[in-house]
């Protein structure tokens, strides 16, 4: 059996996911970082972008993150977000006509969530 570690992420209203993982990508302030079993504590902010889980099962989850905390010790990973979804609840339709909205009114933040979401879901 490989080695396991807990991930919890957690959005502002609600639990997103929840299960055993291999490895956890995850973008912070500092850069890109991967969470194995056994890694050092940390705690970092996170930034917006996806977090892709690579579940203990061999699956795959991906989540739009936006903003939030990262933290792991003891084999236990906690990502809590402000705003979080899982790729298969993102409506890509819904996502390119609010990015296409957020260029126009040049509203970079809106444009940044919205491209985290498309990126979510595409996996580009």
């Amino acid at each position: 059996m490989a080695a396991e570690l807990h991930v919890e992420l957690v959005a502002a209203d609600r639990s997103v996911w929840s299960g055993e993982a291999t490895l956890v990508v995850a973008r912070t302030t500092s850069g890109d970082i991967g969470v194995m079993p056994g890694h050092q504590p940390l705690l970092g902010v996170l930034e917006s972008g996806p977090v892709t889980i690579r579940t203990s099962d061999g699956g795959t989850v991906v989540a739009a993150v936006h903003g939030g905390f990262i933290s792991f010790a003891d084999n236990k990973l906690s990502l809590l977000a402000e705003i979080a979804e899982l790729a298969d609840e993102i409506d890509v339709e819904r996502a390119e006509r609010a990015l296409e909205r957020a260029k126009s009114e040049a509203d970079s933040a809106s444009e940044r969530r919205a491209d985290v979401r498309l990126r979510a879901v595409t996996g580009a």
